[in-house]
């Protein structure tokens, strides 16, 4: 008969397998001691409480993250549904960008906002236009791309989008809003440059984009309608 030992990897295994082990063997835990961090050393039964009281902590941290992360959402839903509802009772592009500026600026606390439309005709108040031909040559990498950009951007890409207030914004989301062809620019600026971030999740503002782009679109006219034909 080998007197070989099993390998501790054999000796997990078989416990694994066996999990009434202990139960069967119950005098072995008084013989089975763990050394523990300040040097005495404490029974099996011991240790696994200590190991399980640490897993009910670290499962309670667990829980109360995702219950505050389920509130902020539950939260930053109602102002998307405010902001949403607000655009689509707007008639003209006039008080679209009305409602739009108001509800960023009151639920959702952004200090800076420019909604910038290329080549919209008698666009005036908290919309401003501007030629697509100039963006392109002065912004173009917020122009081109389909995806919201956060982060901290170049002075003149500031100063493009948010005039003299660009020496005050750190950092800002810049949400392109198209359908079919790009009709303008959204950009949310704050005083912190931690604020928007190039690695923070940018779904509920690629969101509002989207909408702009759905109610815009009708009340920019013929000559919009006639251009995505």
């Amino acid at each position: 008969m080998s007197s070989e030992l099993p390998s501790a990897e054999q000796v997990v295994a078989y416990l694994k397998a066996h999990k009434n082990f202990f139960v069967d063997h119950e005098a072995l835990l008084a013989d089975i001691s763990i050394p523990h961090e300040t040097g005495k050393a404490v029974s099996l039964v011991e240790r696994q409480v200590v190991v399980l009281r640490e897993r009910n902590v670290e499962l309670r941290e667990r829980l109360t993250h995702l219950l505050d992360v389920a509130r902020e959402n539950d939260v930053l839903f109602e102002k998307m549904r405010s902001l949403t509802l607000a655009l689509l009772e707007t008639k003209t592009v006039a008080q679209l960008a009305v409602a739009l500026e108001r509800e960023l600026r009151q639920r959702f606390g952004s200090e800076y906002v420019s909604f910038l439309l290329f080549d919209v005709s008698g666009a005036t108040g908290a919309a401003q236009s501007i030629a697509l031909t100039s963006a392109q040559e002065k912004i173009p990498a917020l122009v081109r791309g389909r995806q919201v950009i956060t982060g901290q951007l170049r002075k003149d890409e500031l100063q493009f989008l948010f005039g003299h207030e660009g020496e005050q914004v750190r950092s800002c989301a810049v949400v392109p809003v198209q359908h079919e062809r790009p009709l303008g620019l959204l950009a949310i600026g704050s005083s912190n440059a931690d604020h928007f971030r190039s690695t923070m999740d940018t779904l509920f503002i690629s969101f509002i984009g989207d909408v702009l782009a759905r109610v815009l679109l009708p009340l920019l006219g013929g000559d919009a309608a006639r251009q995505t034909a």
